[in-house]
């Protein structure tokens, strides 16, 4: 075994997929609506391998050995609080990992917002007066929905349906970023989150959303350096993989 390969903490070794693609993100739509939203260039994503079966309990070693592995410490994207991409590069001595549920498999979980004056029949979303919710512009239902507590229509998703993986992608991209230019319709929310949503998780056939353990990481404090992004995420498969991915958009907590 070589230096590159020493166990981590837990006794995983992983190794980087650089030939797995993210299609998603490499298509020209996505790009040009990541733009719009103010997350081009914001946004990235990383497979890796590892070598044992993984068991739930084990959820906070397999994550901290994933940090301190050298082959990821050497390799994995971070957004610096300046906004700057590096890699990790230092040992971790820190992490909060939080399970996140990965069990809906249909975009007709969001057919409600349909239903109660959110978004009209024609896709188009329903316009309100403006207001603010930390320095986010809110100026329509949608938003309402997804950042007011006190809402008219908050209660369509409950606590559990929030924390659903499924919601937190459409979340993260309809607030997108600091500049973010909102759609007027839900269609490109709803194409561009079913389309990363598939290419993040549907990595093994049949779907067994079971099978999957997503790890929500809302902090990584390094030894001298804190890496601050709204969604990094890690997941792992009984194919013995996983992915990362970092997003910054407007500093909203996707949980």
């Amino acid at each position: 075994m070589s230096a590159g390969q020493r166990r981590g903490a837990a006794g995983f070794v992983f190794r980087s997929l650089p030939q797995k693609a993210f299609r998603c993100l490499e298509d020209r739509d996505t790009q040009e609506r990541l733009l719009k939203w103010s997350m081009q260039g914001r946004i990235a994503a990383q497979a890796f391998s590892f070598d044992q079966q993984f068991k739930p309990y084990q959820k906070d070693e397999f994550v901290m050995a994933f940090f301190n592995d050298p082959n990821v410490n050497s390799s994995l994207k971070l957004l610096s609080a300046s906004g700057q991409w590096t890699t990790l590069g230092s040992k971790v001595t820190k992490i909060e990992a939080t399970v996140v549920p990965c069990t809906q498999i249909s975009m007709s979980f969001f057919d409600r917002l349909y239903s109660e004056g959110v978004v009209r029949e024609t896709g188009d979303i329903v316009k309100c007066y403006d207001d603010y919710y930390d320095d986010i512009l809110i100026s329509d239902e949608l938003r309402k929905v997804l950042l007011l507590e006190d809402s008219d229509h908050y209660d369509l998703f409950s606590e559990l349906d929030r924390k659903e993986f499924l919601f937190c992608l459409f979340k993260h991209l309809c607030i997108g970023g600091t500049l973010c230019q909102f759609e007027d319709a839900i269609g490109p929310y709803l194409e561009t989150t079913k389309a990363l949503y598939k290419d993040l998780v549907s990595w093994q056939l049949p779907f067994n959303p079971p099978s999957f353990e997503v790890h929500l990481l809302s902090s990584c404090d390094v030894t001298h350096l804190q890496y601050l992004s709204t969604m990094c995420l890690s997941i792992s498969v009984p194919i013995k993989a996983c992915w990362f991915l970092t997003a910054s958009g407007a500093g909203v907590n996707t949980d």
